[in-house]
């Protein structure tokens, strides 16, 4: 069994984590959890250790690192053994980074799956002086030989929550809500934007973003999301998408207490997730990315002694985004639905990215 221990802020070490003492200072993570018995081969008798460097808002944000560990869980079960989890803070550095995916190395845990773009010039450091070690990225494509880049089609699931949207808007205005401005989530934006607009071109679309830069907090700011959603549907939205982390989940909060008014959700199928349960009726559809498969294969590879590397693109043909059919809310426009997935796997419609 998974033995789960929480740290405190002072983040005390153990020796059998083996962590640093700069490990328990200010780049620590705020989220740990752990279990001992495997070698650093990644698959010893005692199953595989797996190191999860979470983005902002860690295990339990109901939406994109939830994805992630729900692919780690599947191969911890399966493959027995250990998962030991650290989460960004908004306020990290490169340095901070770096030193999260070292400390799991140097622990032994192997592999290692950096979780979100912002570990991509921290991953190829670090994982040019563990050579040895397996390392996964979500979102980016690193250069080191050792790490699986694993990316996501996500404008073309987008382009799909953009035809939803404007077939159910019914004051022909629809909003969407970024968690930071930057070209990863433009991604989505662009192929919302799109498929809006291909739509229904009367269409207005209004686009926000929480945080800009460097500065993610945006990705873990409900009370942000729910700010930037209310301002959208008093200005007449009434279908709004946010690709935002768990500021998301405050978006979705400001929707469901306007009657008619839609969300649509993004990463994990937020009408399951029990934390949005109270919710989940005025969840329209979410986009699902399914981090948690690229996550598993990748951690398969390892335990199966051939460790994937290069870039593993996820696209909607594959199965790597669509949309959830939860709640039966999109069952009457799933023809047209149907139709636009087709367009866009045969490349009738090419999905902007920008």
């Amino acid at each position: 069994m998974r033995r789960v221990a929480k740290l405190s802020a002072a983040c005390i070490a153990t020796a059998a984590l083996a962590l640093t003492a700069t490990a328990c200072g200010s780049t620590s993570s705020e989220n740990d959890s752990s279990s001992s018995s495997a070698s650093s081969s990644g698959s010893s008798k005692g199953g595989i250790k797996i190191g999860l460097a979470y983005d902002v808002g860690g295990r339990g944000d109901r939406s994109f690192n939830d994805s992630a560990a729900r692919g780690a869980d599947k191969a911890e079960k399966e493959f027995g053994g250990s998962i030991k989890e650290l989460t960004a803070k908004s306020s990290d550095t490169e340095a901070d980074r770096e030193q999260r995916l070292s400390d799991l190395a140097q622990a032994g845990y192997n592999p290692i799956v950096a979780v979100g773009y912002s570990y991509a010039t921290s991953i190829d450091k670090v994982a040019k002086e563990f050579p040895k070690v397996s390392f996964g990225l979500i979102d980016s494509v690193a250069t080191a030989p050792n790490v699986d880049s694993i990316t996501f089609t996500e404008e073309q699931g987008s382009y799909l929550a953009g035809v939803a949207a404007a077939l159910k808007t019914k004051k022909d205005h629809v909003g969407f809500i970024g968690g930071v401005d930057v070209p990863l989530i433009k991604k989505f934006a662009a192929g919302y934007v799109q498929g809006v607009k291909d739509t229904n071109a009367k269409v207005k679309v209004d686009v926000q973003y929480l945080s800009h830069g460097s500065d993610t907090s945006g990705f873990s700011s409900p009370d942000k999301g729910k700010e930037a959603a209310s301002g959208q549907l008093d200005n007449g939205a009434d279908v709004i998408y946010s690709a935002a982390g768990s500021s998301g989940n405050g978006a979705i909060e400001a929707v469901s207490g306007v009657k008619g008014a839609w969300a649509i959700g993004v990463d994990s199928d937020q009408y399951n997730i029990p934390g949005l349960s109270k919710y989940k009726n005025s969840i329209l559809t979410s986009m699902v990315k399914n981090v948690d498969v690229g996550v598993y294969d990748f951690i398969k590879s390892v335990h199966d002694g051939k460790p994937l590397t290069g870039n593993q693109v996820y696209s909607l043909a594959k199965g790597g985004v669509g949309l959830s059919t939860s709640g039966g809310f999109i069952d009457d426009i799933q023809p047209k639905l149907d139709e636009a997935k087709k367009k866009i796997v045969d490349g009738t419609v090419k999905v902007k990215t920008s």
